[in-house]
């Protein structure tokens, strides 16, 4: 004999059904999250500029290479006296014959093509110069500070200077991101243009880190696409010390607004605004971090009511003048 059961059971079972279901599904979810990040920690970060043309052969072509991997190349060359030419990223004749006095010079082939046996013989003979602390940092408040003049990393613990290495920071034409950071994430690099470790940065509006790198010669030079490289020796150091969230202040210029910024934006322009609004005792609370959010926002509001503007949390042309921005108020 069939008992029909009470519409309130009926709907038990079908809620109960339906959550467990749910919480199934979210328990997968959680395990694949977790197996991305810290089961294959190479997947962690996406691509970077750094890598684009790491393990290609460069060689004359029509139309030329260009390409990060070209000015490394100059730049070596330019050291070893074998190049005299600008530091363009163009692999024209003049880099071509450079590569083959050195090729010459150095008992390789002298083809004028840049593969892993040229690239070997002119990383031959660079070394860490730096003596390497004897152990991990003495505390837990670690805190990294990066100086984009004088091409310096240094390890903060509990507010005093632990330990400095020497950097590479982006060109002129690729600047690194200053602001206030934190790391996101780490890998175990194959050691190419990553070097053999890489800790990734919040940057909102690109993919950026510190990482090692197989172009040594770099390092103390304004040479990289935005990223910093430093001594695969160095970054092997400091990579167990350094957590996921630990802070990284990147000091250097701003660059300065041209036009209206609004929320939802992430830019170098937006971290100069921040840094204005602090300056001035608005933006008290966030960091800069380029980001455009809600605490950005409400620190305009707050300035533009201040000085008997509409605020609407826009950074308008007008506002920006008032926060001694040189915007034309034509752009409004």
């Amino acid at each position: 004999m069939n008992i029909p059961l009470p519409a309130h059971t009926i709907l038990e079972v079908f809620y109960w059904e339906e959550r467990t279901m749910v919480y199934g599904y979210c328990r997968v979810l959680v395990f694949l999250a977790f197996f991305c990040l810290f089961m294959n920690p190479a997947l962690a970060h996406g691509p970077c500029p750094c890598n684009d043309t790491d393990s290609r052969v460069l060689e004359l072509t029509e139309p030329p290479l260009t390409g990060l991997d070209v000015s490394d190349l100059q730049l070596r060359l330019a050291q070893m006296g074998y190049y005299f030419g600008p530091l363009n990223g163009i692999y024209n004749e003049t880099t071509q014959r450079a590569v083959i006095n050195f090729q010459r010079e150095h008992h390789l082939t002298p083809l004028g093509r840049v593969g892993p046996a040229t690239w070997k013989e002119l990383a031959r003979g660079i070394a860490v110069t730096h003596q390497a602390p004897a152990g991990p940092p003495p505390g837990k408040n670690l805190k990294i500070v990066i100086d984009t003049e004088r091409l310096v990393l240094t390890i903060l613990v509990d507010g005093r200077v632990f330990q400095k290495y020497p950097v590479a920071i982006g060109k002129y034409t690729s600047p690194s991101p200053v602001g206030e950071w934190k790391i996101v994430d780490k890998a175990y690099e194959s050691g190419g243009a990553f070097g053999t470790r890489w800790m990734g940065l919040n940057v909102p509006w690109g993919n950026y880190g510190i990482h090692g790198t197989n172009r040594p010669w770099s390092i103390g030079w304004a040479a990289s696409a935005g990223c910093f490289r430093m001594f695969n020796e160095d970054i092997e150091t400091i990579y167990p010390w350094i957590p996921v969230g630990t802070p990284v202040v990147v000091k250097g210029p701003y660059t300065m607004p041209t036009g209206p910024l609004k929320p939802g934006q992430g830019s170098p322009e937006v971290i100069t605004l921040q840094a204005r609004l602090r300056e001035k005792g608005f933006y008290l609370f966030g960091p800069t971090d380029g980001d455009y959010g809600l605490m950005t926002e409400l620190a305009v509001k707050e300035f533009q009511l201040h000085h008997g503007l509409t605020a609407t949390g826009v950074a308008d042309a007008r506002t920006l003048r008032a926060l001694g921005f040189d915007v034309p108020l034509s752009d409004t």
